[in-house]
């Protein structure tokens, strides 16, 4: 970082004109009344599926438009190629590591055995449902028409199918990078123009984020005060001890070895983990992570095409989730599965896995369909149907684990691939790192979270100090 913009360095606000701040408050209010009165706390869990039904809606444009300019402002598809094999190749990685780690834990903890208890009818219907919307999920082919392939240009969008619309933005943005140069410019600031729009549409739905927090947490309290088998609590912990491992011990590894501290990059997103927390939804703080990354000194270009591409190809808490679960469930029916069928049924959740884009539920919904996919003797459509309800009735508390693990996951992610790629500046990343309040001014330009009267002129000067580091880093004359 510059002399000039560390001199322009904005002061630290009041916490309480921080978003942070209310999301907090919010999850805290949420706890208080999950436990008071958790009758009238399990009727708060609209507030939170309105929020994430706000973000749902920009999501698909936030995806196409950042996946184009990352892309087409390279102006080379070879760069970019390299760039996406890369990525993939990581992602492939993790998914393996994150998928033998939840059978390692449930072979070791073994939450399922013992189990006695049973589902209620209501659980057992709404397993019945979770079941249906899986069985068109099971299959290669299934899933390359199904979740892959998008079956025309607008669908997506209106589906919400994050996949779908990241292969849109793909080709789209191989069309204009193979365009000429003055066109395919004009092209890429009008998709980059649109983008601005989509961030103050963002920048106004954030602010619903306590309540939404408020909303969750009041109704996750209140369902899992309800919940008394012990086996579940096991294996919840179990899950969120495993997570905890694969973050600080996996993915510190990666980190440490990329040059940079995992401990400094979850104190830097801890804005970003406390809403998902709040809302049990990773895909509520995308935009956000966007512009946090790019102002630590990620390059436009590789924030631009990983994040998006981790949101489907990089779950690494939902590939926990998914062979701790399905150990769990045959564990609770007196069973055991062979050392050979537990790796046949994590190579089958490479696949499976990427069909879930991070969405409240989505992992249990994965969950059902790589069993139903299995098959055999070991998972019954009666043994499925009773291990799911047994689950659902702490799903919501071990999807806030798979969010949060998914995105620290990403997050580590782009800023590794950037370094790969040589588009890290290094020394913005530790001054970042070291002091997080130096991306303060970029988050509240595109997301809010202060007060208007905190737009200052020094506030403008970081900021436009931040926009040259990163416009260095983008054309490869920047620090490395």
């Amino acid at each position: 970082m510059t002399e000039a913009a560390a001199q322009a360095a904005p002061p630290r606000r009041r916490f309480w004109t921080q978003l942070w701040f209310w999301v907090i408050v919010g999850i805290a209010a949420g706890i208080v009344l999950g436990i008071v009165a958790p009758a009238a706390a399990k009727e708060t869990k609209w507030l939170a599926d309105a929020f994430i039904q706000l973000i749902k809606v920009i999501v698909g444009p936030v995806i196409f438009c950042t996946v184009i300019v990352g892309i087409a402002s390279l102006g080379n598809l070879a760069r970019a190629g390299g760039l996406a094999l890369r990525a993939l190749g990581y992602f492939m990685l993790a998914t393996i590591v994150a998928l033998t780690l939840g059978l390692i834990a449930a072979n070791v903890v073994k939450p399922g055995v013992g189990f006695a208890g049973e589902p209620t009818q209501a659980q057992l219907d709404q397993a019945a449902g979770q079941i249906q919307q899986g069985v068109t999920d099971s299959g290669f082919i299934a899933f390359l028409t199904n979740d892959l392939l998008p079956k025309s240009f607008l669908g997506p969008f209106v589906d919400n199918k994050v996949l779908q619309v990241l292969v849109l933005a793909i080709l789209t943005a191989c069309a204009i990078s193979a365009l000429a140069a003055p066109l395919r410019t004009r092209l890429v600031g009008g998709v980059e123009a649109l983008s601005k729009v989509i961030f103050g549409i963002i920048k106004l739905i954030m602010w619903l984020a306590p309540l939404a927090a408020f909303g969750g947490m009041a109704y996750t309290v209140a369902m899992f005060g309800s919940a008394s088998l012990a086996n579940l609590g096991v294996l919840m912990i179990t899950f969120w001890l495993t997570c905890a491992v694969f973050v600080f011990v996996v993915l510190g590894t990666v980190s440490a070895w990329a040059g940079f501290s995992i401990l400094k990059v979850v104190r830097l997103i801890k804005d970003e983990l406390l809403i998902i927390l709040g809302t049990s939804s990773s895909e509520s703080v995308l935009p956000r992570l966007l512009t946090k990354l790019e102002s630590a000194g990620a390059s436009r270009q590789t924030v631009g095409l990983v994040i998006p591409t981790g949101y489907s190809f990089n779950l690494d808490g939902t590939c926990i989730y998914l062979t701790l679960g399905a150990l769990f469930i045959i564990q609770a029916g007196n069973e055991s599965l062979p050392i050979g069928a537990q790796i046949g049924l994590a190579l089958l959740m490479v696949l499976t896995s990427k069909g879930a884009a991070g969405i409240t539920g989505a992992g249990l919904v994965t969950l059902a369909a790589s069993l139903q996919a299995f098959g055999g003797e070991f998972f019954t459509p009666e043994a499925i149907a009773i291990g799911i309800a047994v689950i659902i009735g702490i799903d919501r508390v071990m999807s806030e684990g798979r969010a949060v693990t998914n995105c620290i996951g990403n997050v580590v992610a782009t800023l590794v691939i950037a370094r790969w790629q040589n588009e890290l500046d290094r020394d913005r990343l530790r001054a970042v790192l070291d002091d997080p309040s130096l991306v303060a001014a970029d988050m509240e330009y595109h997301h809010g979270g202060g007060t208007r009267d905190e737009e200052t002129p020094e506030n403008d000067a970081t900021r436009s100090a931040g926009d040259s580091v990163r416009d260095k880093v983008a054309v490869g004359s920047g620090t490395r």
